[in-house]
């Protein structure tokens, strides 16, 4: 059993939180993810910068302007990883990203970095499924990668089974239209049938519910629906002009989870 199959062991709803690498400095990044594995969160999310985030909202574009500017990348990134699980053994991993720059540094490199560094899985939001299918699947499988799927509330049936059917991981569960750090718009109403539609289909993955969750209360209400829920933009907004990023982290983990 792996790490993320393990954390969904649990009994209680998880907490997969997202921050972006080399925010707000370079080396921030294995201190912060020091500070939440120890603060209790349950699986954690590792932005790969990238100039153009289609699924991001303002906020993580701007925490990913100042990582690049800061000299983040995936050769960087890598190198600070390298070691981290001496760190932080157990708590899953993920990186989320874009597929430009994977390719650009190449698939299969980057998965086995990725994998050296004791990276869980992936989430590529702009991965076409049918070439993840025809052209990496193998790759990622060779390297013990859990790729991670997006589904929308206009995602269709069959490809909600499709996706169901090729993850080993779990379901990210878009919460409304938009990008990560908006106002939910999504109707309560219209929100609520999409909820229950996936939960009618039976799906055999665990399910997390992401975008517009910001504070113990939105995510308490998204955890009626899922196994857990992910926050990312409001921890980016908790670490803006903080002298001391580690302990805002853990802190803003501890005011979700209290």
């Amino acid at each position: 059993m792996n790490r993320i199959q393990n954390a969904f062991q649990q009994d209680k709803k998880l907490l997969n939180i997202y921050f972006t690498a080399g925010y707000p400095q370079l080396e921030s990044t294995v201190p912060i993810l020091r500070a939440l594995a120890d603060a209790g969160a349950d699986v954690i999310e590792i932005g790969v910068p990238f100039s153009d985030p289609l699924a991001d909202g303002p906020v993580i574009q701007a925490s990913s302007s100042v990582a690049l500017q800061n000299g983040m990348n995936m050769r960087v990134l890598f190198g600070q990883l390298k070691d981290v699980r001496e760190q932080v053994p157990n708590t899953p991993i993920l990186l989320m990203g874009y597929l430009n720059p994977v390719m650009q540094f190449g698939v299969e490199n980057f998965c086995r970095e990725a994998a050296a560094a004791g990276v869980d899985g992936v989430i590529l939001p702009d991965l076409p499924l049918d070439d993840y299918v025809a052209e990496y699947q193998d790759i990622f499988r060779r390297h013990n990668l859990r790729p991670v799927f997006l589904i929308t509330p206009q995602t269709a049936p069959e490809r909600i089974r499709r996706i169901d059917e090729l993850t080993e991981s779990f379901l990210y569960l878009v919460s409304g239209p938009g990008t990560t750090g908006g106002a939910n718009t999504q109707a309560e109403g219209v929100q609520e049938a999409y909820f229950q539609r996936i939960s009618d289909m039976n799906l055999r993955n665990p399910r997390l519910v992401g975008f517009g969750i910001s504070d113990k209360q939105s995510f308490d209400a998204a955890c009626q629906h899922a196994e857990g829920a992910i926050i990312g933009s409001a921890l980016i907004k908790a670490l803006e002009g903080t002298d001391d990023a580690p302990a805002a982290a853990a802190a803003f983990v501890s005011s979700i989870i209290k």
